[in-house]
Parts: structure tokens; sequence; C-alpha cells
């Protein structure tokens, strides 16, 4: 197998929006319990919520993007270089019709609602229904090089 020829690596991660929004929930849960039960049943919840919410932020909103000319990595989904046909950044207006009005149930998404940019990769394997790919990510240009470099 030959080394890529360019590259594209990419880790998306939550908005800090969302890691604040897990810290107000534990202390919503904390201060309820503070004015129900005793503080020290406060206190376990509060961590409790904490460790909770903040798991799930991290799991749901930690993927790996990953492209270059052996294919398109986008999670634990792979896209074989292929079966790529057109590669088609979309900015953040044209991600919104993207995942939106011309949105199509059959094709593969991976989608993450605090990036407002993808990109659009087109299928083209006989034998796979999915027309085509809807991958977010902070740099669709950048992934649209890495698979479909120049020579």
């Amino acid at each position: 197998m030959t080394p890529p020829t360019t590259v594209h690596r990419e880790r998306l991660t939550a908005a800090v929006s969302w890691w604040v929004a897990a810290a107000v929930f534990a202390v919503i849960i904390g201060w309820l319990l503070w004015v129900a039960a005793t503080p020290a049943i406060a206190l376990v919840a509060a961590t409790g919520s904490l460790v909770v919410t903040g798991a799930l932020v991290a799991f749901y909103g930690s993927v790996r993007i990953e492209a270059d000319s052996h294919g398109l990595r986008a999670g634990r989904a792979f896209l074989d270089t292929a079966h790529i046909g057109s590669v088609e950044p979309l900015e953040a207006a044209a991600w919104r019709e993207a995942i939106g009005p011309e949105g199509d149930v059959r094709a593969f998404t991976l989608l993450r609602p605090y990036v407002r940019t993808g990109v659009r990769v087109t299928v083209e394997d006989p034998d796979d229904p999915t027309p085509f790919w809807l991958v977010s990510t902070r740099f669709p240009a950048s992934v649209a090089r890495a698979l479909r470099p120049t020579p």
C-alpha cells in the first residue's frame, strides 16, 4: 500500500456551550437535591450527573474525519477511493440546503450540529444504494483536496 499523497485529519469536538450545558445540568440537579434532601446526597447526585453528562458529550461530540488518496473515513465508516465520485465542499448556506430541503434519506450522514460546513461525496458503486455521503467538517476544501489531489 502506497503512502497517501494528501492527508486531512480532523477531530470534531463538542462546542464549549455543550460542556457548559452539562455543568449547568449537574448544578441544577445538585441544587434541587440540596433543597429536597441532604447536602451529601446533593453533592453525590451533582457529581454523578456531571460525570454522566460529561461522558455523553465527550462520546457524541468527538468524531474523527480522515481523508487521503486511499479514501474517506468518517467516524467508523470508510469509503474507498475506488467508489468516490465527485467531491463537493459545502459552505454554510449550501450545507444547510444539503442537510435540509435537498436531503436524501438514502444518504450516509455524519452530522454534528455544532459544525456548519461539510462535504458531499458521491458514491460510485453500483452495489451500494447510498447515493452520496454528507460529512460535517470544519475544513471542507481541505477534505476535497485530500480526496482529489492534483497530480
